[in-house]
């Protein structure tokens, strides 16, 4: 009887202790110092995390709208191929308005690697503390390191499909002022729905998204292996005036991504080399239509150029 009482006291004095430990937490100023410090994280990661998502749908939309600007090739009437793409381009940039709305009033490079870095992954689960104080560390499980796949490009890969259809109408570059001009939208407080900035009403208010220099340099390079192709296609269905040019908007291309050097962004080099690669088969392609034109039929055209290899040293995309 005597244990049962020993044992009941010294569970209720240290359930006292935990109550007295945990009153005097609660007024300290350093626990709720971090306390705040915790909520700023949680909503930081919660905005990144949305960005994120956001950016994804900008890839996969993109990239459904260059396979269907290849289709240009090889239809009677482009036009309505093209006015498809501009028709999901527009719901492109509502996904990036989605991002400049989340950015409103943000430090842009704080979230800048959440929708135009690599596709992010995570490695294997750990534990880590949510906070530092004794009382409020707080362990989950959770992912490992946020990592990034450089082969995925977002906002990039924007900048590719828009600069694709522009060159397609207009057979010209697009420039960074255009891309820019039109991701302008306006944002309703009444509403809460987005549009075009010149449907603004009072009480709207105007949210814009800037592409960087880098994001645009990096997908006017993607947009040279996407001519490339439409190049291959053009000749297969007999189109000999395509390639030639082709050829020649490549070579001024190349000609100005040679003059950044090592000035530009890191990513410049590789893509310096995919782009060698991608003339080289532009300009095989315009040398066999002038000079061997005659000796193979159309239909087997675009096979054989198709099956080039170029042999490049891997130095060769190094500036």
């Amino acid at each position: 009887m005597n244990r049962r009482e020993g044992e009941g006291g010294s569970r209720r004095n240290a359930d006292a202790a935990q109550d007295r430990e945990a009153s005097a937490q609660s007024s300290s100023p350093v626990i709720a110092a971090f306390k705040v410090f915790q909520q700023e994280l949680d909503t930081k990661h919660d905005k990144h995390e949305r960005l994120v998502k956001i950016s994804r749908d900008v890839t996969i939309e993109s990239k459904r709208t260059i396979f269907l600007l290849h289709r240009v090739t090889s239809v009677p009437n482009a036009e309505d191929i093209l006015n498809e793409a501009e028709l999901k381009l527009d719901a492109v940039r509502q996904k990036i308005g989605q991002i400049a709305e989340e950015l409103r009033g943000e430090d842009i490079f704080q979230f800048h690697r959440a929708f135009t870095g690599g596709e992010p992954y995570r490695s294997e689960p750990s534990t880590f503390p949510t906070a530092i104080p004794h009382g409020v560390v707080r362990h989950a499980e959770i992912g490992g390191p946020l990592k990034f796949n450089c082969r995925s490009k977002r906002i990039q890969e924007y900048v590719e499909a828009a600069s694709f259809l522009h060159y397609i109408r207009h057979r010209s570059l697009i420039s960074l002022e255009e891309i820019n001009a039109r991701l302008v939208f306006m944002k309703s407080e009444k509403e809460d729905s987005e549009g075009p900035a010149d449907a603004l009403q009072p009480g709207g208010q105007v949210l814009t998204f800037q592409v960087s220099p880098s994001d645009y340099l990096l997908g006017v390079a993607d947009l040279t292996g996407e001519l490339m192709r439409m190049c291959i296609s053009s000749v297969g269905n007999g189109d000999i005036d395509t390639p030639f040019q082709l050829s020649q908007f490549l070579r001024q291309i190349h000609d100005g991504f040679s003059y950044i050097g090592n000035t530009g962004p890191y990513e410049v080099s590789k893509k310096l080399h995919v782009l060698r690669q991608s003339l080289g088969k532009v300009e095989d392609a315009c040398y066999a239509l002038r000079v061997r034109g005659s000796e193979i039929p159309k239909h087997m055209l675009a096979d054989v150029f198709s099956s080039r290899t170029t042999h490049m040293e891997p130095e060769e995309g190094v500036v």
